[in-house]
């Protein structure tokens, strides 16, 4: 016995005993480690911690899952392995290795912990606050029927409903988060990002009454539209508007009355939107935004009274054909193509399309009212120079159908003359008739007059030409007996004494 005391005092055994020791407290620490981290993780999914933070954030969408439970339990039962090294270490006569341990875990419950502590105990107030406000939304939008009613004032159909409720309580909920934000991080002691954070909160705070001003008007401003809308179509509809309308073809979602409601609907939205903005006071986008509501505004009478010229117009064009074409049809204008010769293929007659271009000329003259209306002079006197091309093209037709019908006349003339080469002068005679004019038809049109007139004299040239050179050609030998004959006859003269 003395023999084994003798021993353990020596260095060795002292050793020897220091490793024995610092294994039974190795064995005893990692036994303890695992009955604390089990009963963490017991009792962590005793309250349903890892479900709870991942319907937290994954806004209540099943298919999420953090295991939470496991991984704060590793968590305990490594820092307590820490401090069971550093006891097993400092048994050992390590200090070496003990004392950076030591020195960490120093940090860890002096400085980490308490900080970690404080922003974990920090996020479970604002998660309950969170989850409060969210239930209070959810609720409160199911008693007040917001997603109903919503859904029923924008006519969305069933499958597109939007849960407006949802979307308010998911957002509520991360809004507090947010405001919780920089105090955790500031806890954490991450100061770098939490000052930002802050200073960009203070600024939408400041905001937030403008925000919420601008948003109850444009609400309320949209209830009144809608409100209005449906006042005036059903006061309009009861007075019988919609039957004045029926005539003119403005039915079914085109009626007169709806048109109306839709009109002043989109007055009150547009007076809405420039208040709103106005609430906002952020001239970066409320300046530009308003003046472009208010240029829009401006412009309206200028395009209400375009459109309802055109509008006007076109019905007055309608009648104004159908009464051409009618009068035309009846003094027997359709046979007038026949009459020169021409055979006209296609459904419409001749009658109907001059009641076409009549129809087209009133409203080119009605679109050049409309565009001084709205105070394009450009677009007016581009259609002006149209109207006038138009014109001219008509008076080239006019001309060469007047030319066509003369060149036939006259065709018919000569041959019921009779005599010899009757088809050959009928026919020169035509073609003279119908080059001149075209020649006057493009005159007309505005093609310069030194190109008509070189044109129309190298065909007459070409003519002459061809008439000579045919008369030369075919007349030689008449032409030779002659010459023969008048100089027998000088020759004759000269030897008579």
């Amino acid at each position: 016995m003395q023999a084994i005391q003798n021993f353990f005092s020596t260095p060795l055994g002292v050793g020897i005993l220091n490793f024995l020791l610092a294994l039974v407290i190795l064995i005893i620490g990692y036994i303890v480690a695992r009955l604390v981290a089990s009963v963490v993780r017991r009792l962590l999914e005793r309250v349903d911690l890892d479900n709870r933070i991942a319907n937290a954030l994954s806004g209540g969408k099943e298919g999420s899952s953090f295991n939470t439970e496991e991984i704060v339990a590793r968590i305990v039962f490594w820092l307590i392995m820490l401090f069971v090294l550093v006891a097993v270490f400092q048994r050992l006569n390590l200090p070496i290795v003990a004392e950076p341990i030591n020195a960490l875990l120093a940090q860890v419950t002096t400085v980490y912990l308490p900080s970690i502590g404080y922003a974990a105990l920090l996020l479970g107030v604002a998660w309950l606050l969170a989850t409060a406000l969210k239930f209070l939304i959810t609720r409160g939008a199911q008693m007040l029927r917001i997603d109903e009613r919503l859904s029923e004032h924008a006519a969305l159909e069933e499958g597109e409903r939007v849960l407006v409720s949802e979307s308010l309580a998911t957002a509520g909920f991360w809004f507090i988060f947010l405001l919780f934000l920089p105090a955790v991080l500031s806890a954490l002691g991450i100061s770098q990002i939490a000052e930002p954070l802050q200073g960009m909160f203070a600024q939408v705070f400041d905001y937030v009454p403008n925000v919420f001003a601008a948003a109850v008007t444009f609400i309320i401003g949209w209830f009144v539209a809608r409100i209005v809308r449906q006042i005036v179509t059903n006061l309009l509809t009861a007075v019988g508007v919609d039957t004045v309308g029926e005539r003119v073809g403005l039915t079914g979602e085109r009626a007169v009355s709806k048109l109306v409601g839709t009109v002043l609907y989109t007055f009150i939205l547009l007076f809405t939107l420039i208040s709103a903005l106005d609430q906002l006071a952020i001239e970066a986008i409320s300046g530009p935004a308003t003046l472009m509501l208010n240029t829009l505004i401006n412009a309206i009478p200028a395009i209400f009274g375009a459109a309802l010229v055109l509008i006007i117009s076109y019905y007055i064009a309608r009648l104004v054909s159908r009464l051409i074409v009618d009068l035309l049809a009846g003094i027997g204008f359709d046979s007038v193509p026949s009459r020169l010769g021409l055979n006209l293929a296609g459904g419409r007659t001749p009658s109907e399309w001059v009641g076409y271009l009549i129809l087209l000329a009133i409203m080119l003259f009605a679109a050049i009212s409309a565009a001084e209306l709205l105070g394009s002079q450009f677009l007016a006197d581009i259609l002006a120079t149209l109207i006038g091309f138009l014109g001219q093209v008509i008076m080239a037709l006019i001309i060469f159908g007047i030319g066509l019908y003369l060149a036939n006349m006259t065709r018919s003339i000569i041959l019921s003359a009779g005599g010899n080469k009757a088809n050959f002068s009928a026919t020169i005679a035509r073609a003279a008739i119908l080059v001149l004019s075209g020649a006057m038809a493009l005159r007309q049109l505005g093609v310069a007059d030194d190109i008509v007139n070189m044109a129309f004299g190298i065909m007459l040239g070409a003519l002459g030409v061809a008439a000579a050179l045919a008369f030369g050609l075919g007349s030689t030998k008449i032409a030779g007996g002659e010459v023969e004959r008048f100089l027998t006859g000088l020759r004759s003269d000269d030897n008579t004494p």
